[in-house]
């Protein structure tokens, strides 16, 4: 029980962070096309921290194994659909949720699409590649050790770099890769495929535990208290069609997730840091699809 109310806080505070940092992968991509690369480079690296998750768990005696896909086409495909859908909506699958808990009523529709499209591709689980076991080595150990060196050295020492930013996303991944050791499935995108699953197949075996439903309410619940206290949380309702559009983004969005095997919360905050190939192509997939989103014709963005 102590476990679960540590995890509880963690998702909480990842969630205060996510929201107060604007934390989102179409913002970054935008920034980065305009030469502020920057804060994209604070999300893909967020996760370097994941080595102490290492060290709590041999603490701990948690068995650490991670699974990743081998790459396909799958890992292309789904990622530059998820991004294409992303960018229509102005918002990756984190930052979805944020906008909600922030009173925008447009993600109601964008996180139906996400269902709709979970749900209509979820038999492609069948043909993905089968995922191998792997165990953290010495070598993936160092090399996190290393890269969060130099990122911590970098933020110390380089006027150029936002620390504050940099420090907020670092600690994003820490409690994402500690969350991973008690609840390997608790990013929303996994819910949401898991109820997907389970309504696909006509079984309760793979919904979603009341435990990881109260962990989602956690995230969600540091969301909403960094609305309100940043006076950034107001109700918007759009007219109708913009409703259908954002359903539209989100069925992309979803239909993408689901073929790449996770959406970029899961791939970001878990895939990257267990340094899974699949991983590394479906990010760089996405980031693909958001820049050619944000290239179509305004009307097609709108």
């Amino acid at each position: 029980m102590t476990f679960f109310f540590v995890v509880f806080l963690f998702l909480f505070i990842l969630g205060y962070l996510a929201q107060t940092t604007g934390l989102c992968l179409v913002r970054g991509v935008n920034d980065a096309l305009d030469k502020r690369p920057q804060f994209l480079f604070s999300i893909l690296l967020s996760g370097v921290l994941g080595w102490v998750s290492f060290l709590v768990a041999d603490v701990l005696a948690i068995d650490v194994s991670f699974k990743i896909y081998a790459v396909q086409w799958t890992a292309l495909f789904g990622g530059v659909l998820f991004g294409v859908g992303a960018a229509l909506n102005v918002g990756c699958g984190v930052s979805t949720i944020s906008k909600l808990s922030r009173g925008d009523t447009l993600m109601i529709a964008t996180v139906s699409g996400w269902f709709i499209g979970w749900f209509l591709l979820t038999g492609m689980s069948d043909i993905l590649p089968s995922r191998a076991a792997s165990i953290p080595s010495n070598l993936h150990f160092t090399a996190l050790v290393v890269i969060s060196a130099l990122v911590l050295v970098s933020i110390a020492f380089v006027r150029t770099v936002n620390a504050r930013l940099w420090l907020s996303m670092l600690t994003i991944g820490l409690m994402a890769s500690l969350t991973f050791l008690y609840e390997p499935r608790w990013t929303p995108s996994s819910f949401l495929s898991d109820i997907s699953h389970s309504m696909w197949e006509k079984e309760a075996t793979q919904w979603p535990s009341m435990e990881r439903t109260l962990f989602l309410f956690a995230l969600i619940g540091g969301m909403v208290v960094a609305a309100l206290k940043t006076r950034s949380f107001k109700w918007k309702v759009k007219r109708l069609p913009r409703y259908g559009y954002h359903l539209i983004a989100g069925v992309l969005m979803g239909s993408g997730a689901s073929i790449a095997g996770g959406g970029n919360d899961s791939q970001l905050m878990l895939s990257l840091p267990a340094f899974s190939p699949h991983g590394f192509v479906t990010v760089f997939s996405m980031l693909v699809g958001i820049a050619l989103g944000l290239k179509l014709p305004t009307c097609f963005r709108r």
